[in-house]
């Protein structure tokens, strides 16, 4: 069908979020804007939502959107002239036991290194907050003032007439039945209203985002489940103001109604809906209520509330809602094409619906969203999240676990499985506890003889951290192997494969044929976008090696930088390769006694790849490594990997050998000094200020970033990436609190145990001020712990035994 109407950008769903995006989008002066609502806006589920907007969330970036979203609501009305029916009333959330008391203990601290105001108050304190509430068993609770709730229609009927007044055109009953693509760009938009032809398409069809991405040829992984909440008769004995009201360990949430309770809950065993497609002509219409369902939510609000139990049942509302395949939503440009942006899988949509609009909206009109959202970001998931089983099985289980304790370190547990390494059943014959990355089973520790191979996380020292210091000793004293086959491995080749690498790369690449070059992927800010090494195994060939969940991302970050003619090409070798990293000072022996090849020092040195020979495969050996000890990475032809595992491990026997996981990896390379990609290091940070100056180069021509980079080197930086260390036998996690001198002056990114220098680590991002100082706290749980800064790495740090 040929387009008779152009739109720069056309929006596709008419809930909160397309509506807000619209808004936005108008407010940063595009006029020449579409949206298409197959039905009536708010149809889907914006109209049945329960409207609740909480704030704090456990990343400071996702927290600074919803609050834009709470303060634009406060608002919107004036600015719009459409009443949003906003009510500021503030929020409590409730300890039930001891162990709750403890998480809140760490979101108020968590807060705190925000500046987020949050209080924590008693049992008898929150009452007088909330009349209607028993303390029985109750530790302590979390008052934030400034959360509240918001008719969901009203507020999208304001974006809507925001979006109108600024320029933006709204399709009501036009439904999406076609979407155009021709290379990397989707063209056309056909409707049962005629075509479009746009620039860029935004899919914000909630309900319908994974139907809308597929037109595209876009998997998406956001699932549909069924979700209710119940409203009570009126009774004089409900009073008026209240704030709004969350029991996690009871499952429930609740808002005041005039004269009545709105409450709702996070069961274990809701149902998917929609599997197989979500009918086209759903619209505003809900499911048959399930009252059996819903009695263990019931059940744990009388305890709570007892006034529950006499008040009358006006009505139950069942209704589908959008959820992810982590419970978070999906925002940004698909990976697959150049200009459809997703902004869907928002379970609490109407919170989100301010901070996410902002932020498409600047994504699409500025190349980026205003912050570092890789927690929300389309690009940490694959195709194999989308697939029917996993996405049904991850949904339900991340809607159940929403107000479950969430401790550091926890895995979760649905669609387990999906992608092994050929050591797989080796591993786990010798006692390894899996963890998951991207689909990917990783032995994330090993569990010796006489000890239960289970995860069992805490907000303490949890169960493995006795045996992660025995393999973290056995990489620093002697050789160890890691199975790291779940690496993202791409590689890179054509006439021009090197001008265009340089081009996004901080560091020169331009280095002999087998040379290994860690570096970083930049934005025109001069952020790092990846964090990944690059070996030249060509003139115009290289070899991309990055962390199991980047690669969609980092892959989508070089693609979009090649040149369009098809002479540069990059091909997915991931599951071509498994990866064994050899490492400890004990390795070369190792090494030595198994390959054909002379493996010295001299022969083969630090940050270079070569071709070796291993048994009968032929491996490209990678010097180079992420724990600070000698070491080879080892990409192994996967029919072979078996095989050299054998063999590596039979020459390493009488040299004590060990098997190593994941968690010892992060606590090596914190005493090691080196950082991670989206705690550390992440788009809103450069490469001065991270400590990473010595990758980047000003002698080779001109890359994206470098402007930005040359204007920071001259005047300075204004923060800089700290090491501190603690002589407390405390558990940190990332997030916590830096004070200094009375105040909050910084949080840490990320904090492990170093099992060699025998303190808790730490990292942390300081103004350039304070950088010079040593004497710090960190706070955890809500107490603070004298905190040392310290210069450079903590182990070796001359490179000495990394070169060796």
């Amino acid at each position: 069908m040929v387009a008779t109407r152009h739109a720069e950008i056309v929006i596709i769903g008419g809930g909160a979020v397309g509506c807000s995006i619209a808004y936005h989008l108008a407010k940063l002066g595009k006029r020449d804007v579409v949206l298409l609502e197959k039905a009536q806006l708010t149809h889907g589920a914006t109209w049945h939502a329960a409207g609740l907007v909480g704030q704090l969330r456990t990343k400071r970036n996702l927290t600074r959107l919803m609050q834009y979203s709470a303060e634009l609501y406060g608002r919107l009305e004036a600015e719009t002239g459409q009443a949003v029916d906003w009510h500021p009333v503030g929020s409590l959330r409730i300890a039930s036991s001891p162990e709750r008391w403890q998480e809140i203990r760490r979101t108020a601290t968590i807060a705190r290194s925000f500046g987020f105001e949050l209080h924590l108050i008693s049992a008898k304190e929150a009452q007088e907050k909330f009349p209607l509430m028993t303390t029985e068993g109750v530790v302590g609770a979390a008052w934030v003032p400034t959360d509240g709730y918001v008719d969901p229609y009203s507020l999208t009927q304001a974006y809507a007439k925001g979006a109108r007044q600024g320029g933006v055109k709204i399709h009501e009953n036009t439904r999406v039945l076609e979407l155009t693509v021709a290379g990397r760009r989707v063209t056309e938009v056909v409707t049962d209203q005629g075509t479009w032809s746009a620039d860029v398409v935004v899919n914000a069809a909630g309900l319908w985002a994974k139907e809308v991405g597929r037109l595209a040829g876009v998997a998406i992984a956001a699932g549909v489940v069924e979700h209710q909440y119940l409203v009570t008769e009126k009774s004089e004995r409900v009073p008026a103001g209240l704030p709004t009201f969350r029991d996690p360990d009871k499952l429930f949430y609740l808002k005041g109604e005039p004269g009545a309770l709105a409450l709702g809950g996070w069961e274990p065993d809701t149902v998917p809906f929609g599997e197989r497609g979500m009918p086209a002509d759903f619209a505003r219409q809900l499911l048959p209520s399930n009252f059996e369902r819903f009695e263990q939510i019931a059940a744990l609000t009388q305890e709570r509330l007892p006034i529950f139990g006499e008040l009358g049942v006006r009505s139950l509302i069942n209704g589908p809602i959008p959820v992810s395949a982590d419970g978070e939503p999906i925002l940004g440009p698909a990976p697959e094409l150049d200009n459809f942006f997703v902004a869907c899988g928002f379970t609490a949509g109407i919170a989100g619906s301010g901070g996410g609009g902002r932020a498409i909206a600047q994504w699409i009109v500025e190349g980026d969203p205003g912050m570092d959202l890789w927690s929300f970001d389309v690009r940490r998931f694959g195709p194999q999240h989308a697939a029917r089983a996993v996405l049904s099985a991850r949904a339900v289980e991340a809607y159940g676990g929403y107000y479950l304790l969430h401790y550091p370190g926890e895995e979760r547990h649905a669609a387990r499985g999906l992608r092994r390494s050929p050591l797989y059943d080796t591993l786990k014959a010798r006692g390894a506890v899996f963890g998951a990355r991207f689909g990917w089973e990783r032995p994330v520790w090993f569990a010796p003889p006489g000890v239960e191979a289970v995860d069992r996380p805490s907000f303490g020292r949890p169960n493995w951290f006795a045996q992660v210091g025995v393999e973290h000793c056995a990489v620093r004293e002697r050789v160890a192997l890691i199975d790291q086959s779940s690496f993202s491995k791409f590689e890179i080749k054509g006439p021009g494969a090197l001008k265009a690498l340089q081009g996004i790369a901080a560091s020169d690449l331009d280095k002999p044929v087998g040379s290994t070059i860690y570096t970083q992927l930049l934005n025109a800010k001069g952020g790092i976008e990846a964090d990944l090494t690059l070996s030249r195994i060509g003139e115009q060939a290289f070899y991309l090696v990055t962390g199991s969940a980047f690669g969609v991302r980092d892959r989508a970050t070089v693609e979009r930088h090649l040149p369009r003619d098809g002479s540069v090409s990059l091909y997915d070798v991931t599951n071509r390769y498994a990866v064994i990293n050899l490492c400890g000072p004990l390795g070369r022996q190792v090494l030595a006694a198994v390959a054909d090849e002379d493996v010295s020092n001299a022969a083969f040195p630090f940050s270079t790849c070569r071709r070796l020979t291993l048994g009968g495969a032929s491996v490209r050996a990678v010097r180079i490594g992420y724990v600070g000890e000698l070491g080879w990475e080892l990409h192994i032809p996967v029919e072979y990997a078996a095989g050299v595992y054998d063999l590596l491990r039979a020459a390493g026997e009488p040299l004590g050998i060990a098997d190593v996981g994941y968690r010892a990896i992060d606590t090596l390379r914190m005493e090691k000094g080196y950082l991670y990609w989206s705690s550390d290091i992440t788009p809103d940070y450069t490469p001065f200020e991270a400590g990473l100056g010595f990758r980047v180069s000003f002698r080779k021509g001109d890359y994206l970033g470098r402007a930005a980079l040359e204007k920071q080197k001259a005047e300075g930086v204004k923060r800089k990436l700290c090491t501190f260390i603690l002589d407390a036998a405390v558990t940190f996690a990332g997030s916590e609190a830096i004070h200094h001198g009375g105040k909050v002056v910084g949080t840490t990114s990320s904090a492990n145990w170093g099992h060699t220098v025998g303190k808790m680590i730490a990292f942390g991002y300081l103004p350039a001020a304070l950088a010079g100082e040593r004497h710090f706290e960190i706070e955890a749980y809500g107490e603070r712990y004298p905190a040392e800064r310290v210069e450079g790495p903590l182990y070796d740090p001359k490179n000495e035994r990394l070169k060796a």
